[in-house]
């Protein structure tokens, strides 16, 4: 059951041949076991956990069925804000600051009657990209504990991985979503900066412009298809990412990045991503990687350069892919010099800085069996066919069978 899709848990539950008490009691339990050890979460919500479960249960029974979500156990990142539960960032003054509502998509995931089952570990105020950075502790990798998650959604990534809840609500400034989803082998996704609500982060503290242009929502999955499931439910927009991911359309245009630099082990695994989706049909071309400038001095033609993108990068393909990472995952060791930014985001910050839709999904393990992730970049407003070309490459390659814990 942990590491079941989304869907098929959904299509259980609806059909109550699992009880939502019985997924939730499964969860606790694993937790109970490995949080532990992996450090994902700073508030485990036990008793309202089962509360939310029991609930779900009485309205599936009496027919009222919210949709795919109904029932199933999702976790916030501590930066989201949840009414009566503290949401501390990861940072020590506000180890005891309790909030009283919850963050805009928090309320949209309720709606939907998915169980809120904890918050989860991140670097402190998200300004890291390792995971070493919490006031709770480092959260460490389901994979291979002497080995970064990556930040700043380290525990979210971490909890997928191993099994330990279904899905997470996350955000992204400079590849906080991306970056872990990448170290820890599973999906990590932002759309365009307004496809998810920020509201309610923090109690929407004021933040610099920096933070404020940057910062998008994420979620992470275990596949493009759970992805897209939620983003059904977090989204305001009114359109079917669910649906947009079932059938292979391979007349997208799918550019191969042809600008970025990477060490070898990632550069072969992103050869083989090539390699999978023209096998699976694709006409895929070479493609610049629009890197720009996302330091704060860039910040005045942000709005201009956004206008900009989809003619000055996406003129000859819809998608653009490239290595999350530019290196293989470093070890605790190796981040110990620089703990805040040993993880490098040189190449996931431009897509925040262009707004640009973007899913980290994985493509392989390097010579220490970690994890190597991939990103599907989109124009703006392009996440369906992000989401479309992650799946099917997921279809491909065969990703997903793998897991870090039995």
């Amino acid at each position: 059951m942990h590491y079941d899709s989304i869907g098929a848990l959904s299509r259980r539950i609806q059909e109550r041949t699992v009880s939502p008490v019985d997924v939730v009691d499964a969860c606790l339990k694993r937790i109970a076991t490995l949080n532990p050890v992996l450090n994902a979460f700073i508030t485990v919500l036990a008793d309202d956990a089962r509360d939310q479960a029991r609930t779900a249960e009485t309205e599936i029974k009496s027919g009222a069925w919210r949709g795919p979500l109904h029932g199933v156990p999702v976790a916030v990142k501590d930066f989201y804000d949840t009414a009566g539960v503290r949401t501390t960032a990861g940072f020590e003054q506000f180890k005891d600051r309790v909030p009283d509502t919850d963050a805009e998509a928090v309320r949209r995931l309720r709606r939907a009657g998915a169980i809120i089952l904890a918050k989860t570990n991140m670097d402190a105020l998200g300004m890291a990209t390792t995971g070493l950075t919490s006031y709770f502790g480092p959260v460490r990798n389901p994979w291979n504990s002497h080995y970064v998650t990556g930040g700043s959604s380290a525990g979210s990534a971490a909890a997928v991985a191993a099994g330990l809840c279904f899905a997470t609500l996350d955000t992204d400034a400079v590849g906080s979503v991306r970056l872990p989803a990448a170290c820890c082998g599973v999906v990590g996704f932002k759309g365009s900066s307004d496809l998810i609500s920020l509201k309610g982060i923090l109690g929407d503290e004021r933040v610099d412009d920096i933070v404020r242009w940057m910062a998008h929502a994420g979620v992470t999955t275990r596949s493009a298809s759970d992805t897209a499931l939620v983003l059904n439910v977090v989204t305001a927009r009114d359109e079917d990412f669910a649906a947009g991911v079932v059938r292979a359309d391979t007349t997208v245009r799918i550019g191969a990045g042809n600008n970025f630099t990477a060490d070898a082990e990632v550069k072969r695994a992103f050869n083989n991503v090539v390699t999978d989706l023209r096998d699976a049909g694709y006409h895929i071309r070479e493609a610049a990687v629009p890197f720009g400038d996302s330091s704060q001095g860039s910040m005045a033609s942000i709005e201009a350069d956004r206008r900009g993108i989809a003619a000055e990068a996406f003129a000859d393909v819809d998608v653009i892919l490239l290595p999350t990472l530019d290196s293989t995952v470093p070890s605790v060791a190796e981040a110990a010099t620089d703990p805040e930014q040993a993880v490098s985001a040189e190449t996931t910050a431009f897509a925040n800085y262009y707004s640009l839709p973007v899913a980290s999904v994985p493509c392989g393990f390097d010579s220490h069996n970690m994890p190597i992730g991939l990103q599907i970049v989109g124009k703006p407003g392009g996440e369906r066919t992000v989401l479309n070309v992650a799946h099917q490459y997921e279809l491909a390659a065969r990703i997903g069978s793998r897991h870090p814990i039995a």
